[in-house]
Order: C-alpha cells, then sequence, then structure tokens
C-alpha cells in the first residue's frame, strides 16, 4: 500500500513540477517622475517592444504615470513617440487655448493684459498654478477613449497602478481604480504649474513629492523581475544653482534622491538615460530625450534580452484613436450659477447628432475659456459602442473667483509710453455679466469702462464709456474749414485731440465669431492748439468742442487665429453711424451719416510663412457739418480713434478726406518661434466724395512699404519696423512695446 501511495504521489507531482518549469516570470515596468525628462520612458519602450518583452504590469508617477498608463492603455512604444513628437507641449502646458474659442468680447481681454490677478476682499492673490490643465485632460481622455469603461485600472490591457500625494494629509496615495484620467493628472500635477486634482473631494498633488519610484508597490503586485527606469534629477553643485527655481528643485530632491538610491538596488535591470543636460522643463526637446531614453536601454540589452518570453509574443494592435461621437445625452454635476442652456451653448451640444471629436473638443474649449470655471471633468460613456454613441456626464467646479487686477505695459510713436490698471468684476449683478474698468497712465491718460451682460446666442447688453487723447501734428485739412484763409499758410497744425464716447447698446451672436449690434452712441469732440491762441482770451485755441449723437449698428466676423500675426482665418468689421443731432461749438449742423468697414484674409504657404491680405474702405452720406469725423490715414497704430487708421510711409494722420480706400499686403516669416520678419506694401485713395467722382478705383494716389521685425512676449507684441513712401522724401521708424489699448 506504501508504494502505491509513492507512486500516486509522484504521478502528481512530476506534473505539476513540469508546470512550475513552464511558468514564465511576470515582469513589471516601474517608471519614475521627471517632468519634460520622462520623454525618456519612450525610448525605453521602443526597445523592449523591439525585443518582444510582454509587461504584466505597470507602475509609475507623474511622467512616468502619464506615458505608463498610455503604454498599459495598448500603445506601442513607437506610437508614444509619434504622439509625443506631435504635440504642441506649450499650447498643453500653458492652458492656451485657440483665439477662437474666446467670445469676441474676452479675446480683447486676452490680448491686452499682460498679468491677471485674482482680487478678492481687496487683497491681491496668486493663482493656485499656471495651468488648469484642462488640454492635459482633453488629449489623454482622448487617446485613452477605448478604455474609458475601466474603472478597475487592473483590467487595462496591461494593468496598472500610479501614485499621488494628498496634499491636506501629506499622504502617499496609490491609484488603481477610477477616472484613469484624473488619477494619471493627480499624479502629475506637479505644484505650482499645475492646479491641485479634485478627486471624491480630496485633493492630490504630483506623486513624486512622496514616491517618485514606487518598486515596493510594484513588487507587492507579484511580479518576478522589475525593469525600473530612472529619469529623475541629480542634486546640482554650486555653478548650476543660478536661479531661484533651481534652488527649490534641489530642496525638494533632496529627499527623493535619497530615497531613488534605495530604490534602484531592487530593480533587476535599472535603466538611467543620460539627461543630465535637460531640465523638467525642456519639453521642445521631446526627439533627443526619447533618444537617450533609448540609448540607455541598449546599454543593458543583454539583461533585457533575457526578459524575452518565446512562449508569449507581443502583439500590439494599432489603436485608431477616435475621430468622431454621437453625445445622446447630456448630464452635468455641480453647476449652480450657470444653466443648462448655458452649458449646452457653450459646447454647441443642442440636438442629438454625430459630430467630429475635434468640434466637441472645441466646445469643451469655448466653455473652459470663459474663465469661469477652475474645471471641467467629464466622461464619455457609451450606449452602444458599435455605433459610437455616447453619454457626456461632466463634474463642474464654478471658479469662485470673480474680481481680478491686470496690468499691461506699452509704449508707441503715438500714445508713447503707459500703464494699463485694470479692475474686473463678474457676476456683479447677475450671474452672466461683467464689469471692466481700464485705466491707462502716461504721456496720454485714458480710460475705458464696459457693463455687459453675456446671453450667448440670446441678446446681450452692454454699456461701454471710454476717453482717449493724444497730441500730435495733424493735417490742416482735418480740423480748418476749406474756406479758413489759414489752409493756405498751414499744412499741419500742433493739436490736442480728445474723444469722450459713451454708448448703450445691444448685441446678438448669429456664430461664434459674428456679432450683430446696435445702440445709442454719445460722443464729445475737442480738438485744440497751443500753437494758435485765441485772439479774445490769449489762451490755446479751441477747434471743436461738440457733443455728437448717433445711432450706430455694427457686424463683425472675426476667425483669426492670432491678433496680431495671423496665420489662417478671416476679419470682417463693418460700421454704420447715423448722426442725428448735435450740441456745442458745432452750431451748423444737419443729419449725416458715416459707413466703413475694414475685410481681412489671412492664410499661410507653409508653417512659417504667411500672407495677410487686407482692404478697407468708407464714405459719408449726406452734408459735410464737420471735418473733424473725416477719415484720416498715416503711421502705424492699432488703437486710434474714430475713423483714423494706419497707412505705412506717412506720418500718423496726414491723409483726410470723407472717403476713402486702402489695400495691404503683409508678409510674415516667423523666423524663430514667436519671431518674425515683416514685409507690408499699402495703397490707398483718400479725398473728399471719390466714390461719386469714381476716383476710388483709379490707380492709388498714395504708398507706402515697411520692413521690420516683431517678437511675441508675456507683455505682448515688440515691434520695430522702417517705412518709406515713393511719394515722399522722408522715412519713419515705429516702435511698439507690449499689447495695444
Amino acid at each position: 500500500m506504501r508504494y502505491i501511495v509513492i507512486i500516486l504521489s509522484l504521478f502528481l507531482f512530476f506534473p505539476a513540477l513540469h508546470a512550475q518549469e513552464d511558468q514564465e516570470p511576470k515582469i513589471g515596468l516601474v517608471l519614475s517622475g521627471g517632468g519634460a525628462k520622462g520623454f525618456a520612458h519612450i525610448g525605453v519602450l521602443k526597445v523592449i517592444d523591439s525585443l518582444g518583452i510582454k509587461v504584466d504590469y505597470v507602475a509609475g508617477t507623474s511622467m512616468g504615470a502619464i506615458i505608463g498608463s498610455l503604454y498599459a492603455s495598448g500603445y506601442s512604444g513607437k506610437q508614444l513617440d509619434s504622439i509625443f513628437n506631435s504635440t504642441d507641449f506649450d499650447v498643453l502646458i500653458n492652458d492656451r487655448f485657440p483665439r477662437a474659442s474666446a467670445s469676441l468680447t474676452e479675446r480683447d481681454n486676452l490680448e491686452k493684459y499682460a498679468v491677471t490677478l485674482p482680487f478678492e476682499n481687496f487683497k491681491i492673490n496668486l493663482p493656485r498654478a499656471l495651468s488648469r490643465g484642462q488640454n492635459v485632460y482633453n488629449l489623454l481622455y482622448h487617446l485613452t477613449l477605448h478604455v474609458s469603461d475601466v474603472r478597475d485600472f487592473k483590467d487595462l490591457p496591461i494593468p496598472f497602478f500610479c501614485m499621488t500625494t494628498n496634499i491636506e494629509t501629506g499622504q502617499s496615495v496609490l491609484m488603481e481604480s477610477g477616472n484613469l484620467v484624473e488619477a494619471v493628472m493627480a499624479s502629475g500635477a506637479l505644484p505650482s504649474l499645475f492646479q491641485p486634482v479634485n478627486i471624491n473631494d480630496e485633493l492630490f498633488i504630483d506623486g513624486g513629492v512622496i514616491n517618485n519610484f514606487p518598486i515596493e508597490e510594484l513588487k507587492a503586485k507579484g511580479v518576478d523581475v522589475i525593469i525600473g527606469v530612472d529619469v529623475q534629477d541629480d542634486l546640482k553643485d554650486r555653478e548650476q544653482l543660478t536661479a531661484a527655481q533651481d534652488i527649490l528643485l534641489q530642496i525638494n530632491n533632496f529627499r527623493t534622491i535619497q530615497a531613488m538610491k534605495n530604490k534602484a538596488i531592487l530593480a533587476d535591470v535599472y535603466i538611467k538615460p543620460d539627461i543630465a543636460s535637460f531640465s523638467v522643463i525642456s519639453f521642445s526637446d521631446g526627439f533627443e530625450i526619447i533618444e537617450s531614453g533609448q540609448l540607455a536601454a541598449l546599454e543593458q540589452l543583454d539583461a533585457l534580452k533575457s526578459l524575452v518570453k518565446t512562449k508569449s509574443p507581443v502583439n500590439k494592435p494599432n489603436i485608431v484613436i477616435q475621430d468622431s461621437i454621437t453625445i445622446k445625452e447630456k448630464y452635468y454635476y455641480g453647476n449652480k450659477r450657470y444653466t443648462r442652456a448655458y452649458l449646452n451653448g457653450k459646447l454647441k451640444l443642442r440636438q442629438p447628432e454625430r459630430i467630429s471629436y475635434q468640434r466637441f473638443l472645441d466646445g469643451v474649449t469655448n466653455l473652459v475659456a470663459t474663465n469661469n470655471f477652475d474645471w471641467f471633468r467629464y466622461t464619455l460613456e457609451a450606449e452602444d459602442a458599435h455605433n459610437d454613441i455616447y453619454e457626456l456626464k461632466a463634474n463642474i467646479q464654478e471658479s469662485a473667483e470673480t474680481t481680478f487686477l491686470r496690468f499691461g505695459l506699452h509704449y508707441d510713436n503715438l500714445y508713447k509710453s503707459a500703464a494699463l490698471i485694470n479692475f474686473t468684476k463678474k457676476r456683479f449683478l447677475t450671474n452672466n455679466d461683467v464689469l471692466s474698468l481700464d485705466v491707462i497712465l502716461g504721456d496720454n491718460s485714458r480710460y475705458n469702462f464696459d457693463y455687459f451682460i453675456d446671453q450667448g446666442f440670446y441678446v446681450s447688453f452692454g454699456i461701454n464709456s471710454r476717453y482717449n487723447e493724444f497730441d500730435r501734428n495733424v493735417s490742416a485739412d482735418l480740423i480748418l474749414d476749406e474756406n479758413d484763409p489759414l489752409r493756405a499758410s498751414l499744412n499741419k497744425i500742433d493739436a490736442e485731440l480728445h474723444d469722450f464716447t459713451n454708448q448703450i447698446y445691444i448685441q446678438t451672436l448669429l456664430a461664434q465669431d459674428f456679432a450683430l449690434t446696435g445702440g445709442f452712441e454719445h460722443k464729445n469732440l475737442r480738438i485744440e492748439s497751443e500753437t494758435l491762441l485765441d485772439a479774445n482770451q490769449n489762451d490755446e485755441f479751441v477747434f471743436e468742442d461738440t457733443n455728437y449723437y448717433s445711432i450706430f449698428g455694427t457686424l463683425k466676423l472675426d476667425t483669426y487665429d492670432n491678433r496680431y500675426f495671423p496665420k489662417k482665418g478671416v476679419y470682417f468689421n463693418g460700421d454704420f453711424h447715423w448722426y442725428i443731432g448735435a450740441t456745442g461749438l458745432n452750431d451748423d449742423f444737419s443729419n449725416f451719416s458715416i459707413a466703413k468697414a475694414d475685410i481681412g484674409y489671412a492664410f499661410s504657404f507653409s508653417k512659417r510663412f504667411a500672407m495677410l491680405l487686407e482692404s478697407s474702405g468708407g464714405f459719408q452720406i449726406g452734408s459735410k457739418p464737420t471735418n473733424f469725423l473725416d477719415f484720416a490715414i498715416g503711421g502705424y497704430a492699432n488703437n486710434f480713434i474714430n475713423n483714423f487708421s494706419t497707412f505705412y510711409g506717412y506720418d500718423y494722420i496726414s491723409l483726410t478726406g470723407n472717403s476713402f480706400v486702402k489695400g495691404t499686403i503683409t508678409l510674415n516669416y516667423e523666423v524663430f518661434k514667436k519671431s518674425y520678419l515683416i514685409f507690408a506694401a499699402n495703397y490707398a485713395n483718400i479725398d473728399d466724395n471719390i466714390f461719386t467722382t469714381g476716383a476710388w478705383i483709379e490707380s492709388p494716389t498714395y504708398s507706402g512699404y515697411t520692413l521690420g521685425c516683431a517678437t511675441e512676449t508675456f507683455l505682448g507684441p515688440i515691434e520695430i519696423r522702417y517705412a518709406r513712401s515713393p511719394q515722399l522724401s522722408q522715412g519713419f521708424w515705429y516702435f511698439n512695446v507690449g499689447f495695444w489699448f
């Protein structure tokens, strides 16, 4: 009997032993955080894939979590290389939205202020972070849409987890379930760069603060062999610590670098790319960093080859990124002040219809660009995955910040030096209103007050009041009556021009970029000169001091991708004023109208080379009771008053008439990123009644050319141009610093 038991035991033991010998070791992959240095992970993954190594578990922190989650979702190293090299990280990380995503009103704010600071309870605060991370969320969610229904990360094509840090408790937290993109964003929420991520009413920041290399946690998942990729900074010496951010980063790295020394020895294959010459923000050096990761992996080629599982070949399918969806139902959570109709309107989601995924992302961007929300986190839950029909479920955090101080600086040849201080209050009287006051101090003091109730595609209401002034030699034709004897002896007069304008108006949007406005306007024009003295009072001579009353309408379309250096888009701004009354110095008034329009079209020959075609024209209808509202061209500026506009090659406001046509061709070549060479040519006919006489279609009477360079900075564009006209013997230099206001 004893022999029978032994024989049976051996019979059962040998198959089990044979199965154990055949069992392949489980391979884990741990990827550290390191900001842009984390691109090196992609190079390592390309080598792992090329060898046919099957990874059974992925763990990561920060950038390691981002790349690791995509790899765990089914992307190959080669696919990730293609994705990351085609991504504009400047736009992605800085949460810069396309210009078209902002409303026409908000675009002026985006292109006017250099600094915006919260101002609550009469205290200036600093923003919690430079970026809300919305663009990052949009990109990652799009890339992981095919696994968006996975709530337990061990059910991904490759099981995955990441590390994050609870900012309130200081505890390291392992994320392995829930919304994959939220978890990954929490792991990569670098303090000061990205705002903390709210998950289940807890706030999380970058996992690298506590645990930048979760190798013990990965080993606890039952893996047998671990490949560790370390892209963390080493400590710098005194010669390298040249800036405040370097010192702060060094302090943060004290503990994590020491911890890495203890963790690195636990890796069976430890890969440390040579990326000391790069920083955590070297996003523009992605290609070189990826290559460094690839070279580091190849140095461990023999160790990696030993991990190849011959019985389990790696077969990563080519993931097709979703390009269109149908959103059947929409559910919003967390909105209190902003209605469902408001949200749908900004998202441009009304009736269920099949739309491109890019159109959906454009809608999300439109909503977030209002700056009324701290974050907009959404999921697309498949109602019919086969037909790509989804339910949109969005968690919204409305911004508690409603008051802001904004600042800007500017210099140009017309207005000279100027400093801008702005006070903005949102939700002043209603949920959808904005009150804004610009005060401009400098050589020419000005202000602009605006109150606007934004109803989107419904009728909106606004009030505007502004004051503008500058001192300039202007054409005598603009100031003196044609019968004034002084016109025979004066070509130009040194005059101070003051414009005080008040408007009440209504506005409706015909589309996101198309606005129709109409209202009532009061304008006080005052023009005086210290050069000519009043014979009666021995004081400066006042040419004009009159209040004009008008009914006006405007139609505006703007799809330029950049206000100052557009590469694509169209622009139209049509304006009609019917002047119905006047009081003051001009006592010989009769009704008249002024119509004008500006048209522009920008297109690109290549990524760097663009052309802008512009045309402008205007005319007066009725009698001519005043010269002061005539058209005047000359000089270079963006914020002229009334009917004045730019014309290269001539001095400011030197060519005048009650009607004009003008055409401009501008060539922009982007030599370096945001740095341009500019050439422009303009041609014009301007005089009285040129549309009646037919002179507007004759060969241009005036022409001018300009050559210059410009660069875009956080203050705005910095430009220098030289202009000359064939009709004149002198040239003009134009110099501009900062946003125009």
